[in-house]
């Protein structure tokens, strides 16, 4: 893989309204993401198919560079870096035929994780900063056979002996289209990031034993390696206080101790960067994973009275990792 070098990282991410995402794929970026049945298929590695269908208007996700982008394929992975940072994607088929869906996301996820471990390992951007997650049937089974649990046994037996502090910041999201296929992707870069906990929570690695048998392996939120010129980026963040599930099934009670979870970590960031902004505005980008597909235009008219056209935002239909969960929200976060 070629080790472009630009003069420090750079990261913009946009939502773009566009029929087609070849215009969208100039030479300074790095991904681009359609979302949803109806995104265009494209044979270029810095392009992914997301299967999570979006509401509204579909848009596609757009990050850029501040420098030339070198991109190809290596086996499983599709791969794009500009030197300081990496987009990369692995796609796995978990290859179950309905008799072992447990073992099948298990085995899925944990090669998988070695896969992109000894591929990020190896190239010229060796720092994870942030990994999402889409699973099929995230909660079907019941106790430690529940199919997020295994995919979390998975997932720390690829990432081998990485120092739980240093975990990078990551979502794990359900699909809905009853494809048994595992999707990853990530950014990496030259230069590690600053993991960010939630005084509100229970930092994830540390969740007691009634959550499975290996407690799920992600930072809540991740300060980047130059702080000024990337967005701090944001885990996946529901209404959990402490370590337990807050408003079980109550959608706008959960939207709302969610955002008391992002002030509570911007807060904690801030320690940090000052010059992040205090609240969610015109440099946040969020994504907004709905449990029930009726609750969608509940779900953006409650983020419509919140933030009016201040915050971009994308909303899709998706499965949570807890069954009491409604919604779950990820996204970027800094200077506009």
């Amino acid at each position: 893989m070629p080790a472009l070098q630009a003069a420090s990282p750079q990261l913009a991410v946009d939502y773009v309204a566009t029929a087609s995402p070849a215009s969208l794929l100039q030479d300074n970026v790095l991904a681009v993401l359609g979302f949803g049945n109806d995104a265009p298929k494209l044979d270029d590695p810095r392009y992914l198919r997301v299967p999570l269908q979006p509401h509204g208007d579909a848009c596609f996700e757009v990050w850029r560079s501040n420098a030339p982008v070198s991109h190809g394929r290596d086996g499983e992975i599709a791969w794009a870096t500009d030197g300081q940072l990496m987009f990369g994607v692995i796609e796995v088929d978990e290859g179950a035929d309905g008799a072992d869906h447990a073992s099948g996301i298990r085995d899925a996820a944990e090669h998988a994780y070695a896969r992109l471990t000894r591929f990020v390992h190896d190239s010229s951007t060796p720092h994870l900063l942030r990994i999402w997650n889409y699973l099929d049937a995230i909660t079907q089974g019941d106790g430690d056979a529940e199919r997020y649990r295994q995919f979390c046994l998975g997932r720390a037996r690829g990432l081998g002996n990485l120092d739980a502090s240093m975990l990078p910041a990551a979502t794990a999201i359900g699909r809905c289209d009853d494809a048994r296929v595992l999707q990853i992707y990530w950014l990496a870069a030259r230069t590690p990031g600053t993991p960010v906990e939630n005084p509100r929570q229970i930092s994830a690695y540390r969740y007691p034993r009634a959550y499975g048998p290996q407690p799920p392996s992600f930072a809540r939120a991740m300060l980047p390696p130059t702080q000024h010129d990337m967005p701090l980026l944001l885990s996946g963040t529901a209404s959990v206080v402490g370590h337990a599930s807050q408003h079980a099934d109550a959608l706008m009670a959960q939207l709302d101790e969610t955002f008391a979870n992002f002030d509570s970590l911007i807060a904690a960031a801030r320690q940090r960067q000052p010059a992040l902004p205090p609240a969610f505005g015109p440099g946040t980008r969020l994504k907004v994973y709905v449990r029930d597909r009726d609750d969608l235009p509940l779900v953006a008219e409650s983020l419509r009275q919140r933030f009016g056209g201040r915050v971009p935002y994308l909303l899709v239909h998706a499965a949570i990792c807890r069954r009491e969960l409604c919604v779950e929200i990820d996204g970027v976060h800094g200077v506009a």
